[in-house]
């Protein structure tokens, strides 16, 4: 059995989600990201990380609605995570498994018109912007932001045990964040590239870094652009508390 650990930490607001969550001895996330954890630990959560497998690879083709892309993901993620912990002492699963993914999207700006929105069907589906591959790469994609926006979705799953089959349940939610970028001079985005920084990261930029000086304004949580959208999570928490009879029910 998982030695019981303190995942709620002392500065911790004590609303009902917080506090239910320091009567659970096992809160996992399923992610190798030290941003993840350290905005959970900003607001007073101190998960376990068991980082996912689970190979990110699933076609964007299969989802016409890209915006669940990143929920599909995370929930793979979780999944892979939950499951193995369950083969390795089955008495004792894990009371949460937080499962995450934060992707980047081309931002399509509505058409502005008098006619019937029904009428622009054809409104071009959001890219999602992966890593860039080179140096080259990167700038391309910074030239294509610059002075434009993108969209940082991020898919959020939870899976916790309850007793019905299949033995666990899954919720889920996603948050989005429009980053504007500022008109920045060539000579800008070539030092940026040059730094290296946005070479592993989606969209090719990391606002919360050097990439910050590219930025004009955020609409939306700047910790979903890092990557974990804690205000909205924190609330599905609590929603999910006041709805949910059987969310972290079992001891």
């Amino acid at each position: 059995m998982a030695p019981k650990r303190e995942t709620v930490m002392a500065h911790a607001l004590r609303t009902p989600a917080f506090n239910k969550l320091a009567s659970k001895g096992r809160i996992v996330l399923a992610s190798a990201s030290p941003r993840r954890k350290e905005i959970l630990k900003i607001f007073g959560i101190d998960p376990e990380t068991i980082p996912s497998t689970f190979n990110e690879d699933l076609p964007h083709s299969d989802f016409p609605n890209v915006y669940e892309y990143p929920v599909a993901t995370a929930t793979q993620k979780g999944l892979e995570v939950y499951e193995r912990l369950v083969l390795q002492d089955p008495e004792s699963p894990p009371d949460l498994v937080i499962a995450v993914d934060t992707v980047v999207l081309t931002h399509i700006t509505p058409p502005t018109s008098d006619v019937s929105p029904s009428l622009f069907d054809d409104t071009p589906r959001p890219d999602i912007l992966e890593k860039p591959t080179s140096k080259k790469d990167n700038l391309r994609m910074l030239l294509d932001l610059n002075g434009r926006s993108c969209e940082v979705v991020t898919g959020v799953v939870v899976i916790y045990p309850v007793l019905v089959s299949p033995g666990y349940a899954i919720k889920s939610m996603e948050d989005r964040t429009l980053v504007t970028f500022a008109e920045n001079p060539v000579s800008l985005l070539e030092a940026y590239v040059d730094s290296e920084e946005g070479l592993d990261r989606a969209g090719g930029f990391s606002a919360q870094g050097l990439g910050g000086l590219l930025i004009r304004k955020f609409d939306g949580d700047f910790y979903n652009v890092v990557g974990f959208p804690a205000a909205a999570f924190f609330k599905f928490l609590e929603l999910l508390i006041k709805e949910e009879d059987d969310f972290l029910a079992l001891d």
